[in-house]
């Protein structure tokens, strides 16, 4: 049975007896996350579910707090209806994944720093997180940040929090900034380019004074898509003189309308064109490099299923039919000349337990994640071994 915390307090008085009896905890939500990162070395799960509730929120400062907790639906109900969003676009994890859709948790996502297409112009989960609080794998409270985006508080804990998948401490509480919704949005089709020329008008465009918020290619469709947002009057204007700027690549285009954009952005965000059997990928790299990557991963021979490109080409979803390896070695390899992370999104525990999840950090670097985490977490009591073996 998990471990059920009512309170802040609950949650240090478990971590503090986990850490007495060396008894290492993984923590979770709704669990809707639980299968990322690697196979945890844990003995008892810390349950975060009954930490719920908004406990603060101002549209007009464009400020909410919220405990760890809290589902992420119930969090975007009370931002719609004040016509306010997160503008970094939680992922939902669950075509990959399996499990319920709307399922997460706000605390899970920060955990994660899950964030979806619009990315590249509004930032990451991280970058829109104030403050928040927390209890470390020392069984200690700590509170950083606060309510505004500049705080002179000596270290930006929410920075190295988010996105340290709850090794470091277990979020309780969280205050993030939010942003007004678009009046409107377009995208904008260019197809029949191929994969080569799809990806380079979407660079092209990524370098505009056009305001594109969003930009992917789907090699199966043979689509690069583009999004506008804001106000109808600047979103047509810049629609057009988008397609006269990108004019030279020819094509066919064609607009999807505010609704079909939502879907077919919620779709890129949430990864469905790559669901499916098999293992699954997620490759960050220069935009310049993703389609150079596809291609030397084909003539490596890998068992390549499907594939789509995000962020301009900067971040490359994969599925391969299933290996011992997940292929692991081929696709680091390739990275690693071109520069980049590859991180394994979906295997069996076996072999997650085998294949480094995360992509290898240089010596350096490594030895100082392990000073921050000994720094925060000693004993290695909260998710032991879930982004690296040794801790």
């Amino acid at each position: 049975m998990p471990l059920t915390p009512r309170d802040e307090a609950d949650v240090a008085e478990a971590i503090r007896a986990a850490l007495a009896q060396d008894a290492p905890l993984s923590i979770e939500g709704h669990g809707s996350k639980a299968a990322l990162g690697r196979a945890t070395q844990r003995e008892r799960v810390l349950s975060l579910a009954a930490l719920t509730g908004v406990t603060l929120y101002e549209p007009q400062e464009l400020v909410l707090t919220a405990r760890a907790g809290t589902p992420l639906r119930e969090i975007v109900a009370l931002l719609d209806a004040q016509n306010q969003q997160l503008a970094f676009e939680p992922m939902d994890h669950a075509a990959l994944l399996g499990g319920a859709r709307d399922h997460a948790t706000i605390g899970g996502v920060i955990a994660t720093n899950a964030s979806g297409p619009r990315r590249i112009k509004a930032g990451a989960a991280r970058d829109h997180l104030l403050g928040f609080r927390s209890v470390t794998g020392r069984g200690e409270i700590v509170k950083s940040g606060g309510r505004v985006m500049k705080n002179v508080t000596g270290y930006d804990l929410s920075k190295l929090v988010a996105g340290s998948y709850g090794t470091l401490a277990a979020l309780t509480e969280l205050t993030l900034k939010v942003l007004p919704k678009a009046e409107t949005e377009e995208t904008l089709l260019l197809s029949g380019l191929g994969e080569e020329k799809g990806l380079a008008a979407l660079r092209k465009a990524s370098g505009s004074p056009y305001e594109v918020s969003s930009l992917a290619y789907d090699p199966q469709a043979d689509a690069a898509a583009l999004r506008l947002e804001g106000p109808q009057i600047s979103v047509t204007t810049r629609r057009d003189d988008l397609m006269r700027f990108l004019g030279d690549f020819g094509g066919a285009t064609s607009v999807l309308a505010a609704d079909e954009s939502r879907a077919f952005w919620t779709r890129i965000r949430d990864a469905e064109p790559i669901a499916g059997e098999g293992v699954i990928w997620r490759i960050s790299l220069a935009p310049t490099n993703g389609f150079a990557f596809v291609e030397r991963l084909r003539s490596a021979g890998a068992p390549l299923i499907a594939h789509f490109y995000d962020w301009a080409g900067g971040l490359v979803w994969l599925r391969l039919e299933t290996a011992a390896d997940a292929h692991a070695t081929a696709i680091r390899a390739i990275v690693d000349a071109l520069g980049g992370h590859a991180t394994l999104i979906r295997a069996d525990a076996a072999t997650r337990a085998r294949v480094d999840v995360f992509h290898p950090q240089p010596s350096a670097l490594a030895s100082l994640t392990r000073r921050v985490k000994e720094a925060f977490d000693p004993r290695f009591i909260l998710e032991r071994g879930r982004l690296r073996a040794e801790f």
